[in-house]
């Protein structure tokens, strides 16, 4: 599912780069952040609806040990030249085929079935060019066969970086397998005669892009504030999909944290 899983990297990407910009200390590196935020958002990947939904913000540091409410658990490794290696345990909601307050779906979908829940684990490969432009590869893998394996290639500019205000810019191209694709965006023969959906196979492959701009704002060494606006473009492979309804995807967050 897109519209999701970029919104949560977002958040958990805006209070990242925050940590860093405040200071090359310690503290930056042992921290637990908490906070709540506001998301609009579709109500799931192509759909035409959208909803508004608090998020929960949570992070805890020690070292390259981390737990996050967007990735989950893990730690990130980062060489003097600037690679770095990201592990992380985390868990993907699945979708609804009704409107769900608390995960993806859409009343659009009856028929179509639910997708389930699934602990994945994700590994991402990078280099922080300059302080200001890092390049990333990362996939997720589930441990069950129902979701397919998702990627994507990123890369990230942060133009503005001082003691309060954090800038980020982030473009990433999405990929998937044949079974990630089908699994969001097919039309099995079961689903077609339950739904109101004709047949249809996703090929594997390139499936979208998405684009995101995030400004996290820091009042004091404790309080702080993060917005973030999306924008995400489903290529031809999905956006010919009977369950898409919309190619052109918009996303925005609001949010308040608090640090100690």
């Amino acid at each position: 599912m897109i519209t999701r899983k970029a919104l949560l990297y977002i958040a958990g990407l805006a209070l990242t780069t925050s940590a860093t910009a405040r200071a090359d200390s310690g503290d930056a590196q042992n921290s637990v952040t908490v906070g709540v935020g506001a998301q609009s958002a579709p109500r799931y990947s192509g759909s035409d609806q959208t909803r508004l939904q608090p998020v929960p913000v949570f992070q805890a540091r020690h070292g390259a040990f981390f737990a996050d409410a967007q990735k989950g658990i893990g730690y990130d490794l980062q060489s003097n030249s600037g690679l770095y290696l990201e592990h992380t345990l985390g868990y993907n909601l699945g979708r609804d085929d009704k409107n769900s307050d608390w995960r993806d779906g859409g009343k659009r979908l009856k028929g179509m079935g639910k997708i389930d829940p699934t602990v994945n684990t994700a590994l991402a490969i990078g280099w922080q060019v300059t302080p200001w432009l890092s390049a990333e590869g990362k996939a997720v893998l589930p441990f069950s066969d129902d979701q397919g394996i998702n990627y994507q290639a990123s890369l990230t500019l942060l133009p503005v970086q001082s003691e309060s205000d954090t800038v980020a810019l982030q473009t990433a191209a999405l990929f998937g397998d044949a079974r990630y694709m089908n699994t969001w965006y097919g039309v099995s023969q079961a689903q077609s005669q339950r739904s109101r959906f004709t047949r249809y196979r996703a090929p594997g492959g390139f499936y979208g892009i998405a684009t995101s701009l995030i400004w996290s704002h820091q009042f004091d060494p404790h309080w702080g504030t993060l917005i973030s606006a999306g924008y995400t473009w489903l290529g031809d492979r999905v956006a010919d999909s009977p369950v898409v309804s919309r190619r052109n995807e918009a996303t925005g967050t609001v949010g308040f944290t608090y640090t100690f």
